[in-house]
């Protein structure tokens, strides 16, 4: 169970209800999933965070290989075991290799063949690890990318680091039964963190 309790669509009244009905509808797998439905508590949170997440998730001009690539790079930093277990398919499905899904799972760098792969790595990797991106990672990414994709790029990161802080902070546990998808990995005084 999660720290915060789960409302439940049958008890839901007023702002509450509408918001979930919308947010429903607006899905694109007509469910209130997390984290959207832990933020139920705050409606207004919910409306606008679901509309930024969609069109982060939908409509930047990134493909869904280089988004999920970036997904699975926040996701393994923040150890967010349910964020990585939702996108780890939809990586497969943009054509992210397995070999590179692995090496991240493993906190291992990958081996790159293709150039935008490496480019979206080192970006979101700099960019998590030290809070910064330096001069020659920045240029790579806005000159193959142009403005716009250095911009969506960087929200993409911050939503899905958004999300992955909203799972672990409230323990929301993956279904009954589903193994851990990320192995603990030995980040030495950092290994003692709760995962």
């Amino acid at each position: 169970m999660p720290r915060i309790p789960l409302l439940q669509a049958e008890s839901l009244t007023g702002e509450h209800k509408r918001v979930h009905d919308l947010v429903k509808a607006r899905s694109h797998d007509n469910r209130v999933g997390p984290p959207y439905h832990l933020t139920l508590h705050h409606p207004e949170l919910l409306e606008k965070w679901q509309q930024v997440g969609l069109l982060l998730r939908y409509r930047t001009s990134l493909s869904p290989r280089l988004s999920e690539l970036a997904i699975l790079v926040a996701a393994r930093f923040w150890d967010c075991q349910y964020e990585w277990l939702a996108h780890e398919p939809h990586a497969i499905k943009g054509g992210l290799p397995p070999a590179i899904i692995e090496a991240i799972r493993a906190g291992k760098r990958p081996e790159f063949e293709e150039p935008d792969d490496e480019m979206i790595y080192e970006y979101v990797r700099e960019l998590q690890e030290t809070h910064f991106v330096n001069d020659a990672n920045y240029q790579r990414v806005l000159d193959r990318f142009g403005i716009v994709g250095v911009i969506e790029l960087t929200a993409l990161i911050g939503e899905y680091t958004t999300i992955a802080m909203t799972l672990n902070a409230h323990r929301y546990e993956l279904p009954p039964g589903v193994p851990l998808p990320l192995p603990q990995l030995d980040r030495g005084a950092d290994s003692k963190r709760r995962r």
